[in-house]
């Protein structure tokens, strides 16, 4: 069974900077994506980034690009999510799921278009201040 973790939410001023990190275990196929989520409450949830197992091809939402990054790290089986240059509107539950890869060419129209995805975290928190 594959479960995901997630850590590294909280408080921080508009400007400032988070590191989100997501530890996987459990999977068991040899190709596939981890992406970051985000849902406001009342809100559909959308796409962030994703990063492929196999290729690590990355691919961002525009809301965010230029200012996150997403980095896989295999021998510790975490996937971070390094964001800068927080605004207000960043401001969400950050959830990480895992699935095969198709779902990651799509992460930008995730709120549109929710493509099924296998496995979810519980979500941590980010909240930037203005």
């Amino acid at each position: 069974e594959v479960q995901l973790v997630e850590s590294g939410g909280g408080l921080v001023q508009a400007g400032g900077s988070l590191t989100l990190s997501c530890v996987h275990s459990g999977v068991t196929f040899d190709s596939w994506a981890i992406g970051w989520f985000r849902q406001v409450p009342g809100k559909e949830r959308e796409g962030v980034s994703c990063i492929s197992s196999s290729d690590l091809k990355t691919n961002y939402a525009d809301p965010v690009k230029g200012r996150f990054t997403i980095s896989s790290d295999d021998a510790k089986k975490t996937v971070h999510l390094e964001m800068k240059n927080l605004k207000p509107d960043d401001t969400a539950v950050y959830y990480c799921a895992l699935d095969g890869p198709t779902f990651c060419d799509y992460i930008g129209d995730y709120r549109t278009n929710p493509l099924p995805i296998g496995a979810w975290g519980r979500g941590t928190r980010v909240t930037v201040s203005s």
